[in-house]
């Protein structure tokens, strides 16, 4: 077969695994939402409805009780959309930039997952806003992989700038070099999208270097 349509070949199986990829994130989320928030919410509306009973049969102390409870349910349902939120893309990197968005992700998994998580990602400020939402998601998706197959203690996530234009976002982990390989083809075709690319290098670790071509530079 010509190299030209093994590359064809290979970029619809790429395609194809980030399809895939994508349709279970989606499945994910409603998952997610079915058996979290909308269950909580739904027994939230049995619980108010008891505490209309409780009242008109006088029982004012019960109805009081109920309706501690159902608070807060109602508070832990707001938590649990509010992180669903973040995840997709959280307000934080439309109003103050992509520094304090990956800064914000990386405090709520290393305080949830006891990871020191080091950034210097500074010079992502420079790249078009639709770049960085999607720097920010494989981003986000590298350091979700090591979580899973680690957890790590110790990460770093660092952007730079080199004198050629091209942005590096190199993401460097000590946990468990046990990746699927489907993992790193769907970044690497992530990047793709962007026309950049991906190199992994897992002799001590695990190194993710995503290179971006500078034409992506904000204007």
């Amino acid at each position: 077969m010509p190299p030209a349509e093994n590359d064809r070949d290979d970029r619809a199986r790429l395609s194809e695994r980030l399809i895939t990829a994508e349709q279970d994130e989606r499945r994910r989320l409603a998952l997610f939402l079915h058996d979290g928030p909308v269950q909580s919410l739904a027994g939230i509306a049995l619980m108010l409805d008891a505490v209309l009973y409780a009242i008109d049969e006088g029982k004012l102390d019960a109805a009081r009780n109920v309706l501690a409870d159902a608070l807060d349910r109602h508070r832990a349902a707001i938590r649990a959309l509010r992180e669903l939120s973040f995840d997709l893309e959280p307000v934080v990197l439309r109003d103050q930039g992509f520094t304090p968005a990956v800064q914000a992700l990386a405090d709520q998994l290393g305080l949830r997952h006891e990871i020191k998580i080091e950034l210097e990602v500074e010079p992502a400020e420079e790249l078009a806003e639709k770049v960085q939402a999607a720097l920010y998601q494989i981003i986000r998706e590298a350091l979700n992989g090591a979580v899973r197959r680690g957890p790590p203690k110790r990460i770093s996530v660092t952007v730079e700038r080199g004198a050629d234009g091209r942005f590096v976002a190199t993401i460097v982990d000590d946990g468990s070099q046990e990746r699927r390989r489907e993992f790193f083809d769907t970044l690497a075709e992530r990047a793709r999208t962007l026309e950049g690319r991906v190199s992994v290098d897992q002799s001590a670790g695990t190194r993710i270097v995503l290179e971006l071509p500078p034409r992506w530079a904000r204007q």
